[in-house]
This record gives C-alpha cells, structure tokens and sequence, in this order.
C-alpha cells in the first residue's frame, strides 16, 4: 500500500448526490459531492459527448477550485469523460476531518476519490499545488494515471521569485490572520483583481462576465470561517513538501512517474518560473513541453483552447479509449 492510501480505501463506495450551494455552475455542467469517511469533495462534472469516452479528472491549484477548469472542461467534453473535483477546504469542499492539508493529505484524498469511483486510470490534469498532489499520485499509485497534463506544476525551485514570496509567506504561522486583518476592509473585487494581478499573463484578457463570476467566489469564500486556515495550512504543505528529500522528494517521485506527461509552462508566470520547465522536462521520463510565451499561471484559463489542442495530441497517441 501506498504512504498517500487509506486502509480501506478501495472498499469505499461514493454516495454522490446533488448539493445546493452558492456556486458558480456553467451552462452543461453539474456539481454534486461524493462523502468518504471523514471527506466530502464537491465534483463539477460535463455530459460527455457520447457514451463510452476515457474518464478524466481535474485538480486545481492553491486557492483555486473545480472553476478553475470550466473552460478546458468544454472543450475536451468530446475527447472524455471530465470531473473536477474541489480538494478540501477550497471550493465547495468542506474542511477535512483530519485538518491534513499536507500535499500528502491533498494527494490522498484525489486517490481515495479515485478508488471510490473506480474510474481510474484517468487522464490527470492539474495546475500549481494540483501539479505537486498529481505528481505524487502518479509516482505512488500508476495504476490510476493513463496520462498526465501539469500546467505550471508546484514543484520545488532553488530560487523562488520574488512575486511568490508573499504567497510563501501564508505558510508561516500567524500571517494569515494577519494579511486577514490587514485587508479585512478590501472589497472582493480588489481582492480578484490583486489575485489576476498575480495569476494572469495579461489580466485584460478576463471577460466581464469572468470577472464577475470570480468576485462573486471570492465573496463567497471569504464568508467562510475556515478559508484562510485552507489557504495557510496548504501553503504551510507546499513549503514542507519542498524540504522533503529522499524518495518522498517531489523531483524524486516526479522521476517513478510512468504516465506521458504534458508538462505546460507559461513565460509570465509570476507564481512557478519558466526558469523550470527544462528541468521538469527531463525529470518525467516521458514528457512533452508546451511554452506559452505570453501565458502566466493558469494557462488552461488563459489559452484554454491551445492547452486543449496540446492535450488532444497526448490523447491521440496514449490512450482516447
């Protein structure tokens, strides 16, 4: 058994039913919830466009949330079978029960969720802290990876850029609730736009309404009681994770993944430097690079249809049925 498996897990069965809540659905999707044993994770899903399609999975990154992937979701719903899910504590995912927000404890819950739906292997798409989590469920568990696709994946760098820093920085104790404080009377939507600054190529490329539906989840999110203790705690997990050495090392396990892997870089990514898309290239033994020159840290929202073109070529040569 894997270090990121529950004893048990694989004999978990999901009790998926619909969940009310003030979330953003777009047209053609559903959300719903799957409840594991001291786990409930929200899951945004598409119709496929027809029976029988590969199922995929998509895992989003620090502060992020199945929202994160609406656009790449559409535009792949013809090629697989996609779900979304909010890991805990971000989206509409409650607080695990463990209150482990390590990338370990994310990791385990994407694998628990993945046994528990027998779906797998799955087409793994994942994006900054989701890139550290599937990366390690990928090493730890191939059997449930068909391919991989990282977009600007959170692995550890030797020099970390300046604009990260005070992202880096929630991990230390006690300055959540101090940048909470500190910003307790910024509005939502300065708190969105600041949050594109950071995330975005060219954050004039949001569309009104994608504004719009941004500043009405970060109003949401801010009104939940555990948000910046998610935030901080995941942060705290990215940060320990980047210490680890030895075979739990993410390089390390990055190296044991067996899955193809599409690994997508953005040039302005303030958050993950390009700096280390070379690098991420040579560690998975069976990889693909794709650099998007004007692109910054969400590439699958910025480019969605170019990142879906990359991800069409993997799927044509390892695994559409």
């Amino acid at each position: 058994m894997s270090s990121t498996e529950l004893p048990g897990a694989r004999a978990v069965s999901a009790a998926t039913a619909p969940k009310v809540a003030a979330v953003h659905v777009a047209d053609g999707e559903e959300l719903g919830s799957v409840a594991l044993p001291g786990l409930t994770l929200a899951v945004r899903s598409r119709r496929p466009a027809r029976p029988g399609l590969p199922p995929a999975l998509y895992v989003h990154g620090l502060g992020g949330s199945s929202q994160n992937w609406s656009a790449l979701m559409l535009l792949l719903e013809d090629v697989v079978d996609g779900e979304a899910i909010d890991l805990p504590g971000f989206g509409d995912s409650p607080p695990p029960d463990d209150g482990n927000y390590s990338v370990t404890g994310h990791a385990r819950a994407v694998i628990r969720f993945l046994d528990a739906r027998g779906r797998g292997p799955v087409h793994l798409l994942a994006n900054s802290m989701g890139g550290a989590v599937c990366t390690r469920v990928a090493a730890v568990r191939p059997d449930l990876v068909r391919t991989l696709t990282l977009v600007a994946p959170a692995l550890p760098e030797l020099r970390v850029q300046r604009s990260a820093v005070p992202t880096a920085l929630l991990a230390l104790p006690g300055v959540a609730l101090l940048f909470s404080r500190l910003t307790e009377n910024w509005s939502a939507e300065a708190r969105t736009r600041g949050v594109m600054e950071l995330c975005y190529g060219d954050p004039s490329r949001v569309t009104e309404e994608g504004l719009r539906n941004a500043v009405a989840e970060m109003e949401r999110r801010m009104g939940l009681p555990y948000f910046w203790d998610a935030m901080a705690r995941s942060a705290r997990g990215i940060v320990d994770a980047y210490t680890l050495g030895g075979q739990h090392g993410l390089w390390r396990q990055a190296e044991r993944v067996l899955a193809p892997t599409l690994l997508v870089y953005g040039r302005r990514d303030q958050l993950v430097s390009y700096r280390m898309a070379r690098k991420a290239a040579a560690a998975f033994r069976d990889s693909r690079l794709l650099t998007l020159p004007d692109a910054g840290h969400v590439a699958m929202m910025e480019y969605p249809e170019t990142v879906a073109q990359a991800v069409r070529e993997l799927l044509d040569e390892h695994g559409r049925s």
